[in-house]
């Protein structure tokens, strides 16, 4: 995507790789939207931490960047037996891996890494596969979601009003977004719509990324409280809600995202307005069996009880919000049950999420 920073236009990709530094070169998403910035990961321990520290955040985004991490970590490695380097990338891929548990994608993305690297027993081959591998990755999540834009494209029409969760934008993901990709295909189709904004507490990626996004591109939007969303629903200032996911289970449709979508969900099912879920095909588990069993992220308390900003004069500073002494509770995700959620626009169609298991063949 294009961003205006400096007095200038230039495109940006959320993740990328400097192969000849290995190194992962990512937005640091923490300073924004008061601060663009691209840091450098030189370690594969440091890509690890960017992903949990959420420098780097998002389906997509952690993906492509635990696939160049899994890349980066091969690399490292500096010789030895194949068993070495076996061991080796075991350790890579489980601190990768365990950086942030909920979202599936970077399991995903490594795995078909690994996979692709045994093809053959040479260290230097599959160092060599593994950043091939990786790139593939990445131009397969941009590919994706192009097509997640073009399919959702087709659910907006002129004049309506679109509420969003969280951040499932370009900055979610190497580059386009998925819930926001049906937004900017049909901006370029000059349709006329305006986007309301959940803020997202704690971390307010809505209120902080995604109207970002939305205003370097030029998209009629506003930001409003968590709490306000029913009231907009009550009004029917509301006529469709897209947002993102970590995870969705493909033998039953459940949707783990960002903590609040659960809620949001439940309004939209109540006021009879769709609910739609926009996806790559990483996004999919088509392992687990119940949502219940997927791990649900425990963050830092502090990201309750205080909050970051930018002062009047113009320095970043973290305040507390809360009352001292108490303590928080701070899950990251929740699980929006299969018949809350009108649909899941993925790059082949839009799927009712009952039926994503019988089309397991086409979306694997």
């Amino acid at each position: 995507m294009w961003v205006r920073t400096n007095g200038t236009r230039k495109a940006f990709r959320t993740v990328a790789f400097d192969a000849e530094r290995n190194e992962v070169v990512l937005i640091e998403q923490r300073l924004l939207p008061h601060e663009f910035r691209t840091v450098r990961t030189k370690s594969y321990q440091e890509t690890a931490e960017a992903i949990s520290n959420m420098t780097v955040r998002g389906a997509g985004a952690i993906g492509a960047t635990a696939a160049y991490g899994l890349a980066q970590g091969a690399r490292e490695f500096k010789g030895g037996p194949p068993s070495a380097f076996t061991r080796h990338m075991e350790k890579v891929y489980r601190t990768l891996a365990n950086a942030r548990p909920t979202a599936v994608d970077p399991v995903n993305a490594m795995r078909a890494i690994l996979d692709r690297m045994r093809s053959s027993r040479l260290v230097g081959e599959q160092q060599r596969i593994a950043i091939e591998a990786a790139d593939a990755f990445a131009e397969e999540d941009v590919n994706h979601c192009r097509a997640i834009g073009r399919q959702g494209a087709k659910l907006v029409r002129n004049g309506m009003k679109i509420l969003t969760h969280c951040n499932a934008g370009w900055l979610a993901f190497v580059d386009v977004g998925s819930a926001t990709a049906p937004l900017y295909e049909a901006q370029r189709l000059r349709r006329r719509f305006h986007v309301y904004c959940d803020e997202t507490r704690p971390r307010c990626q809505g209120a902080s990324l995604t109207a970002w996004e939305l205003a370097q591109q030029g998209i009629s939007h506003q930001v409003i409280a968590d709490n306000a969303a029913g009231l907009l629903f009550a009004r029917g200032q509301i006529d469709m809600v897209i947002v993102g996911s970590d995870r969705v289970l493909g033998r039953t449709g459940e949707v783990a995202n960002k903590i609040g979508t659960y809620t949001k969900a439940v309004l939209a099912h109540r006021h009879k307005v769709p609910f739609y879920v926009a996806i790559p095909l990483s996004t999919i588990d088509w392992g687990l069996r119940s949502g219940k069993l997927i791990p649900i992220e425990e963050r830092n308390e502090e990201e309750v009880l205080s909050a970051v900003g930018v002062g009047l004069d113009g320095r970043r500073a973290q305040v507390r919000i809360a009352n001292p002494g108490s303590r928080a509770f701070n899950p990251g995700f929740d699980v929006t049950p299969a018949e809350l959620i009108t649909g899941i626009i993925t790059p082949v169609g839009i799927i009712p999420p009952g039926e994503l298991w019988k089309r397991r063949i086409q979306l694997m």
